[in-house]
């Protein structure tokens, strides 16, 4: 793919995005059953898609209906013994791919081979993938076992914990106080269900990553007057991130944003392609431990 070709590429994941958002429809949440897969998988390496991909494939996946969450690439069919079935159409992630290049070095019109240095440069990359549902020959996928809701909710307590915020409970409103560093909820038998709860404190404690103690996340120079908007839309994108490695169900949490999110992605093509990537990293920073749902892995994992 040459340079010319990007700025399609980021319009059409935008756009699919925004036709979510127009339908009301965060397309970042679901309710994930315990019994279906979490997380977007590539069924042949079993890698997580992440950042923009995950989004970009939950959506097709709503759309489409698909019972599994699992995706791989025509040549990945191919080597299973498998094929992709007439008339299908695939659906584009992406990833970027490190390459190092040689370069002159200055005041060197005519440089030997001593006088070349290398640097590395990021090249976005795009593959097809089509879901399993879509491929003819493959192995059953079995069914995983169904997970007690206990587990589940012990899985978002242990991200709680170990991230070692200050949370406190009480009064009702649910916010991060950036001057106090701290998370404020509601007590927890305010909220309808565990999920309920979990899904807003995870959200929250990504707006907790954003503090100039951790990862330092300011949007403003990019963003202007809607980066408090954006901001939203990080917490709520790693918030659906972790809510998929917990297994539980996810939650918008702030439906007004969703005007404010549609003007920015409209005006900009490459902001939902931000938005994910800063959401991943605040995700990723949570859960700094190998997990088989959030192992590093090439962003698209293709």
């Amino acid at each position: 793919m040459d340079k010319s070709d990007l700025p399609d590429l980021y319009q059409q994941v935008t756009q699919r995005v925004i036709t979510a958002l127009e339908r009301g429809v965060a397309p970042w949440v679901r309710p994930w059953s315990v019994e279906s897969d979490p997380v977007p998988l590539n069924a042949a390496t079993h890698r997580p898609y992440r950042g923009v991909n995950f989004v970009t494939l939950q959506i097709e996946s709503q759309l489409k209906g698909y019972q599994h969450n699992r995706w791989m690439t025509y040549q990945q069919a191919l080597k299973l013994g498998a094929q992709v079935q007439r008339g299908e159409h695939g659906i584009t992630v992406v990833f970027w791919q490190l390459r190092k290049v040689a370069s002159r070095v200055e005041n060197e019109p005519w440089p030997d081979e001593g006088a070349l240095s290398e640097r590395v440069i990021p090249l976005l990359r795009a593959y097809t993938v089509f879901n399993v549902a879509q491929i003819e020959g493959l192995p059953t996928i079995p069914a995983d076992a169904p997970e007690s809701t206990w587990q589940a909710v012990e899985r978002a307590e242990d991200v709680l914990t170990e991230a070692g915020a200050d949370i406190r409970h009480g009064g009702s409103v649910a916010c991060f106080r950036p001057k106090d560093d701290v998370i404020q909820l509601p007590a927890r038998p305010c909220f309808p269900s565990a999920p309920d709860y979990y899904a807003t404190a995870l959200h929250e404690l990504i707006h907790w990553t954003g503090h100039s103690k951790r990862l330092s996340r300011d949007l403003s120079g990019r963003f202007g007057d809607a980066a408090y908007a954006m901001e939203e839309l990080v917490a709520e994108l790693g918030s659906a991130f972790l809510c998929a490695r917990c297994r539980i169900d996810g939650r918008l949490q702030h439906e007004s944003y969703i005007d404010h999110w549609l003007n920015v992605l409209r005006q900009d093509k490459r902001a939902i392609f931000v938005a994910a990537t800063k959401a991943q990293n605040a995700a990723d920073y949570l859960l700094p431990t190998p997990d088989p749902l959030t192992e590093p892995a090439a962003v698209a994992a293709a």
